[in-house]
């Protein structure tokens, strides 16, 4: 059996409209399950006005759908407290069964966000994959007594517990972060890096995971897809991500048009990815002209 190309949508910013929350998110949410799209994926953006919490979000999707799988994309996990977010994970999984796609992520994507998760200085590394540990045992295990350097749980439990165990997925593309996912995660959600750089990724997460005597599912690799269908706006974002990946033409980490969309989707499924998050660059004038053009021009490229 081949691998199975999936394409989830995080949130789509509408021009003009002040938030994704309430109404925004209701119609995002609606749209997805009519247009049969695989997924929705919250982000972690604690101090953006136009962003809901990710688990309160997808509990709210939750309530509105039966197919629409549930992702974080991705959660900020050190600076929470790992048995919270298992119960909340556990909780959703509950309303949700065979749904949620936890995705982990070690730091904020906001900077004004830096300083809500704290970790003792220079420990955040450290602290992510204690976190992780924990989680995991958690949310597959009916009792967990941990004693490590951050957490302490003596016959800790959550309830009800997933009938399956939930696959953690993590961000990032350095290589710290690869061999990372493939000691202790289940799959890989990347950003901002191009078909090579994806495949390069990937091998570093397969060779960490035979190092560990573990493996990672082959189709559990994906990344984020970023999607300009105007050039309102694009000029700024452009820059922005020239800033966070120097070095890298920032045009080759973002699909002008929907073609372009394709094309980049034909390369990270040739580089071993299947899973994928399509984010708009900029506020689109309408969601559901967008998801109709999505629909029309990538969801056939499923499998």
């Amino acid at each position: 059996m081949g691998m199975k190309v999936r394409i989830g949508v995080s949130a789509i910013p509408v021009e003009g409209e002040s938030a994704q929350v309430g109404a925004g998110l209701a119609e995002l949410i609606d749209e997805l399950e009519a247009h049969s799209v695989d997924s929705i994926w919250l982000s972690d953006l604690v101090s953006s006005p136009a962003s809901a919490d990710p688990l309160i979000g997808l509990a709210y999707a939750a309530g509105r759908t039966d197919k629409l799988k549930l992702g974080t994309g991705v959660l900020v996990l050190p600076g929470r407290n790992p048995a919270l977010v298992a119960a909340q994970l556990a909780g959703l999984a509950a309303l949700a069964p065979g749904r949620v796609l936890p995705a982990f992520g070690v730091r904020p994507a906001l900077r004004a966000d830096r300083t809500l998760f704290p970790v003792p200085d220079g420990r955040r590394a450290e602290a992510f994959e204690e976190a992780l540990v924990v989680v995991r045992a958690l949310l597959s295990q009916p009792s967990v007594t941990h004693h490590g350097e951050f957490y302490h749980l003596d016959d800790a439990t959550v309830s009800p517990l997933p009938a399956k165990p939930l696959d953690l997925w993590l961000g990032g593309r350095l290589p710290v972060g690869m061999r990372r996912i493939g000691r202790l995660a289940d799959g890989w959600l990347g950003s901002f890096v191009t078909p090579a750089e994806a495949e390069v990724c990937r091998a570093q997460i397969v060779d960490a995971a035979t190092e560990a005597g573990r493996e990672v599912e082959e189709d559990h690799y994906g990344t984020n897809l970023l999607v300009a269908v105007n050039d309102s706006d694009l000029d700024a974002v452009l820059a922005r991500i020239a800033k966070q990946r120097p070095g890298v033409d920032p045009d080759r980490l973002v699909c002008k048009g929907w073609q372009a969309a394709r094309t980049q989707l034909t390369q990270f499924v040739d580089a071993g990815l299947t899973k994928f998050v399509v984010r708009p660059a900029t506020p689109v004038t309408s969601r559901r002209d967008f998801l109709d053009q999505l629909a029309t021009e990538l969801l056939p490229l499923q499998t």
